[in-house]
C-alpha cells in the first residue's frame, strides 16, 4: 500500500492502533483484533456473503484488474445474482480492502518464529520484521494481484477512501510488530509502526515496478530502507524529522528505479 508524500505528515500525526482497541468498519465490525493470538488468524470482520463475493472476485482481478467486471463475476461465482453486490457500497474498494485485511489477519498464521532456547539467542526483531514484511508482500504474488497493484494503489488513493486506507496500512505495521515480539510501550511505540509504515508502502510501491527473478531488488530496497532506519533512526530528532528524511530518500530512489511517484 503506497503512501502519497502528503501523507507522510499525517501518519506522524495518526493515533497509534493498539493491539487492545478495536477499529470498526463501516458496518461497525472490529477491523483490528481485540486479542492476539500468534498462530491463528482473527476472525474476518466480513460476513459470509461479503467474504464469498469479495474472495471469488479477487480471484478475476489478474484479468479483470480491479473493476466492476470482477466484482460481478465474483458475485456470480458465489452463487449470487449481479444485484447482490449492492451489499459493498464502496465497489472496487472493497475487493482491495478484503485482500489487504485477510493477508494482515492470516500473516500470523504463515510466519512462525521457532522459539529462543535457553542460553542461545533466537533470530532478532529486526530480522523477524523484514521476514514478516516480505511474507506479506508475497501474498500480492500468491493471489496474482502484484501485476494489477499500482490499480490497487490508484483505488487507495483516492480522497475518499485515504482514511481508511491509511487505517489500514496502521494496523499492518502494528501487527507486524507484535508479531515480531515488540513489547515496547513508551514513545518508541508510535515512531517504529510510522517508520514501518513508509517503508512497507514504498517498498509495495518499488515491488510494482520490479522485473527482477523472484523479486530480489525488491528485497534488496527494504534490506537498505531497514538499514536507513538502523542508522539514521536514532539521530534524528522527532517522528516527524524521521518522517520527512526517509520519506524524501524514498521517494528519490523510487524515481531514481523509473516508479512515477
Amino acid at each position: 500500500m503506497s503512501i502519497p508524500a502528503r501523507c507522510f505528515r499525517q501518519i506522524s500525526k495518526a493515533k497509534p492502533v493498539h493491539p487492545l482497541r478495536c477499529s470498526k468498519s463501516r458496518s461497525g465490525r472490529c477491523l483490528s483484533r481485540s486479542y492476539h493470538t500468534l498462530y491463528s488468524p482473527s476472525p474476518s470482520p466480513y460476513n459470509p456473503t461479503e467474504s464469498a463475493i469479495l474472495s471469488a472476485a479477487l480471484s478475476h482481478v489478474p484479468s479483470h484488474g480491479f473493476s466492476p467486471a470482477a466484482l460481478t463475476l465474483g458475485a456470480r461465482d458465489a452463487g449470487y445474482i449481479d444485484p447482490s453486490t449492492n451489499v459493498l457500497p464502496r465497489g472496487v474498494f472493497e475487493i482491495v480492502l478484503w485482500h489487504l485485511v485477510s493477508q494482515r489477519l492470516g500473516l500470523g498464521a504463515r510466519v512462525q518464529f521457532p522459539e529462543a532456547k535457553e542460553g542461545k539467542g533466537g533470530m532478532g526483531t529486526g530480522h523477524k520484521v523484514r521476514v514478516l514484511v516480505m511474507e506479506r508482500l508475497r501474498g500480492n504474488v500468491e493471489a496474482g494481484v502484484v501485476g494489477r497493484w499500482q490499480e490497487a494503489l490508484a483505488i487507495m488513493a483516492h480522497p475518499t477512501y485515504v482514511p481508511a486506507s491509511l487505517r489500514e496500512l496502521a494496523h499492518l505495521a502494528d501487527e507486524i510488530w507484535y508479531l515480531a515480539g515488540d513489547t515496547s510501550v513508551d514513545t518508541s511505540w508510535y515512531t517504529k509502526r510510522a517508520s514501518l509504515s513508509t517503508i512497507y508502502s514504498a517498498t509495495e510501491l518499488f515491488m510494482t515496478q520490479d522485473q527482477s527473478t523472484d523479486f530480489k531488488d525488491t528485497e534488496r530496497f527494504l534490506d537498505a530502507r531497514l538499514e536507513d532506519l538502523r542508522v539514521v533512526g536514532g539521530a534524528v530528532g522527532n517522528l516527524g524529522e524521521w518522517l520527512e528524511f526517509t520519506g524524501h530518500s524514498i521517494i528519490n530512489v523510487l524515481r531514481s528505479k523509473g516508479v512515477r511517484i
